[in-house]
């Protein structure tokens, strides 16, 4: 009886993935990742922080968070080349992760090559956040 009890319990991990969902915030901006990383702390998300492309990518692929935030350009790997080879390491089936880019440079084009690279939603810099808490809601987030 015990060992089916158990079994249907879920783990604290599951709870808190639920509960207290992670977003990382790739942005080289200092100012940027903080107002970020406080909006998202503010209304229970666990986040975790890159300041480039490349240091994103590693954390993104060991930590799977639920939900992406990404500058479009940044050094070492840009937004692109990151989300790029994120939904190539995710794969072709499954869930993939939201993914919202952000950008200072909202040059004619870059939205679309955004989405076709693989983001969910594009918003341009400055950022206004209630419209990344409409993002994040669209997302199936709470917000």
């Amino acid at each position: 009886m015990f060992k089916e009890v158990r079994e249907t319990v879920p783990t604290y991990d599951a709870v808190s993935a639920v509960l207290y969902p992670t977003v990382l915030v790739a942005e080289d901006s200092v100012d940027t990742r903080i107002m970020l990383k406080r909006a998202f702390e503010l209304k229970g998300y666990r986040v975790f922080e890159a300041e480039d492309g490349k240091q994103a990518l590693d954390i993104a692929k060991r930590l799977r968070p639920s939900l992406l935030v990404i500058d479009l350009n940044m050094p070492v790997l840009d937004g692109l080349e990151t989300i790029r080879n994120y939904r190539r390491l995710e794969g072709e089936g499954g869930d993939h992760t939201p993914i919202i880019a952000i950008t200072a440079y909202d040059v004619y084009g870059m939205e679309e090559a955004a989405l076709e690279t693989g983001c969910n939603v594009y918003l341009s810099k400055p950022l206004n956040l209630e419209e990344l808490d409409r993002a994040v809601k669209s997302l199936g987030f709470l917000a």
